[in-house]
């Protein structure tokens, strides 16, 4: 691979094209007012963590046609990291998730008691630079997530323009145009779909519905399409990389269900009961309510959906799902995924590097421990 493309590489190349924009207009925004540095800071925060899977897989979409290594395709695979930064602060509010990356989610630090810090201070603001929230009085949770609401709009909103703005040539940018829309309505259908079907009775196909188009579409498919048109591939590659894709991203989302109730919180960051406590329609909870005989449902009714959930209700529906064999036959579906995704791999004409690069993540999103 060319040097800056390998993983490690091209990760830092999207940090830095991703924290140069960002930091610009959280300065756009202190020019306005500086006591806006709550929501620069935020805005700031949204991308100081990521593992960049989804620029990844644009960047891959792109070389997987050909097209040689670019700077301005790398800014404009960045802008996907930005369509998942608001997805994540609009998730984290819908849930009320109080964290991500092991910190305070957005509406959590908006609240004014802390928070994510941001940039050290610039001179003759006031309000001590972006990010400071120490010194700012308490914000209501209304106000906070109002906040927070405001914050994702503006990412999403940011996402489109560092993509137009990337220097890709502006024929390149319209054969990928109308695939955002497919993203924007997709991501949002999943995102409602799983509103809808919050404590529902657990279904599997309903489930795996959900993770399709909350998760799999945009975190794989939609990237390698539009890293794709922006390339000019044609139909056959087109079809190959959602071949490859679509499973991909469904065998990742399965595997954060899994790390979300049996993962160490340390590692991933998150709160471990948070799907138990809002009864999301995850696969894990369908199969293994299908697998409970009536009086283990009871008990799951009992369990689910309480917002005083303790470590003792945790271990005891973890061991539930464990002797039901739930976590199993999410294992089975993660490994059948897998390899619908690399037989595809195998019957797409592609580059050399491009075919390495793209069974390398098939491996590191669907083997990972957060």
């Amino acid at each position: 691979m060319p040097d800056g493309s390998a993983p490690d590489g091209l990760r830092d190349r999207v940090d830095g094209e991703l924290r140069r924009f960002v930091s610009a207009e959280a300065e756009r925004l202190l020019d306005i007012d500086a006591e806006l540095a709550p929501v620069a800071g935020q805005l700031e925060a949204s991308v100081a963590h990521g593992k960049r899977l989804r620029a990844m897989f644009c960047y891959w979409g792109w070389r997987a046609a050909g097209q040689p290594d670019s700077d301005a395709l790398v800014r404009a695979a960045a802008s996907m990291e930005l369509v998942h930064a608001a997805a994540i602060v609009h998730d984290d509010l819908i849930d009320d998730s109080p964290l991500r990356h092991g910190l305070p989610t957005a509406h959590i630090a908006l609240r004014g008691s802390g928070g994510r810090g941001g940039r050290g201070g610039r001179g003759g603001r006031g309000g001590g630079g972006i990010g400071a929230q120490g010194g700012s009085a308490p914000r209501s949770p209304a106000a906070a997530r109002a906040l927070a609401m405001l914050v994702g709009d503006l990412l999403m909103s940011l996402a489109g323009q560092l993509f137009v703005t990337s220097g890709l040539p502006a024929a390149y940018l319209s054969r990928a145009r109308p695939l955002w829309a497919d993203l924007a309505r997709e991501l949002i259908a999943g995102e409602c779909l799983e509103i809808l079907r919050t404590g529902g009775v657990p279904d599997t196909e309903s489930s795996l519905q959900v993770v399709r188009y909350k998760t799999a579409k945009y975190t794989v498919e939609q990237p390698l399409l539009i890293g794709g048109a922006l390339a000019g591939a044609g139909q056959r590659l087109r079809e190959g990389l959602s071949s490859y894709g679509l499973p991909l991203g469904e065998a990742f989302q399965l595997r954060d269900d899994l790390l979300g109730l049996f993962g160490d919180p340390v590692r991933t960051g998150k709160a471990s009961v948070d799907d138990l406590r809002m009864r999301r329609p995850t696969a894990l909870l369908a199969e293994t309510w299908r697998a409970a005989n009536p009086a283990e449902r009871e008990r799951l009714r009992h369990t689910l959906g309480r917002g005083d959930l303790g470590a003792d209700e945790l271990d005891a529906v973890r061991a539930l799902m464990s002797r039901l064999g739930a976590p199993a036959r999410i294992e089975k579906m993660i490994d059948a995924r897998v390899e619908e995704a690399t037989r595809a791999l195998d019957e797409i004409d592609l580059p050399a590097h491009a075919e390495r690069a793209l069974a390398g993540l098939a491996r590191t999103v669907t083997v990972r421990h957060h």
